[in-house]
């Protein structure tokens, strides 16, 4: 699906000079971009590129330093991340983060608990509106299950999984939430070549479904084949944003980050500068 085809008019996420400070050091050096609704919007770059702090700043596990992100047209910058969930945002992390004794069933139920209605009351005397809450949220864990290929394995211990099935359950978790925008930060860390070509078709039926991705990874063989558009950092500032055809060949993601083997023009093409002063290119 190529990006006329899913871009909406108006932007699911926007990013207005958003800045990350730890003490002395900057992580994000005023990023400003705009995801349509529908893509798959990737994000790269070299280790410390501030990939993942942005992530972090977008679904309130951080609280910028300064600048604005919008979601859905609301400032949510400073926002808990459980407050910017519940409007429709859910991620996964570089690291599983299951919970391994419980069911892979029970796994993705703890996330569509998030959707859930029933309060202390009506959960603590186990009243009839949360039992039938209850009942259709198990109906929902399974259809997830089913929709990411995981349906056979429901009753088994999420930690007896291998690591490539428990990162398909952690994308189903995410979306028992119906989330309007996914982050997926790495998940095709630590998969064989199999497993991150299922992982890329998942991906696409999930766009299929409406929801908007941003994913941030290194192998760049799923960014290009799946994205429709890509967003490359470099010392915490954005040096390229476009097509995944535009981000091959340009000289300065190609001497920044992919290597001469991804561009046409090899080192004779390099004709700017990518450190870390070069002005921002807007997304």
């Amino acid at each position: 699906m190529g990006e006329s085809a899913v871009r909406s008019a108006d932007p699911v996420l926007e990013l207005h000079d958003v800045r990350m400070h730890f003490g002395g050091l900057v992580a994000l050096k005023g990023i400003s971009a705009s995801i349509p609704r529908g893509v798959i919007q990737s994000v790269i770059g070299p280790n410390g590129a501030g990939k993942t702090t942005l992530l972090n700043c977008i679904s309130g596990l951080l609280r910028p330093t300064s600048g604005r992100v919008l979601f859905q047209g609301e400032a949510v910058q400073g926002k808990p991340p459980h407050a910017i969930a519940r409007r429709g945002l859910s991620r996964t992390f570089q690291h599983v983060a299951l919970f391994p004794r419980m069911s892979v069933r029970e796994n993705v139920m703890v996330g569509r608990h998030a959707r859930t209605h029933a309060g202390f009351w009506a959960s603590g005397f186990r009243l009839p509106f949360m039992r039938t809450e209850e009942a259709q949220i198990r109906t929902d864990a399974e259809a997830w299950l089913d929709f990411v290929g995981l349906g056979a394995e429901r009753d088994l211990p999420a930690g007896a999984l291998p690591l490539g099935k428990q990162k398909i359950l952690e994308i189903a978790r995410a979306l028992a939430t119906d989330p309007v925008l996914i982050l997926l930060d790495e998940p095709a860390g630590g998969l064989n070549t199999r497993e991150t070509e299922e992982l890329g078709e998942l991906l696409k039926r999930i766009q299929e479904k409406g929801v908007t991705i941003v994913l941030v990874e290194h192998d760049m063989n799923l960014v290009m084949d799946i994205s429709d558009r890509v967003l490359v950092l470099h010392f915490g500032q954005v040096l390229a944003c476009g097509s995944p055809a535009e981000i091959k060949d340009n000289p300065d993601v190609i001497q920044a980050y992919l290597g001469e083997d991804w561009g046409d023009g090899g080192s004779e093409a390099h004709g700017r500068s990518s450190g870390p002063d070069k002005e921002e290119t807007p997304c």
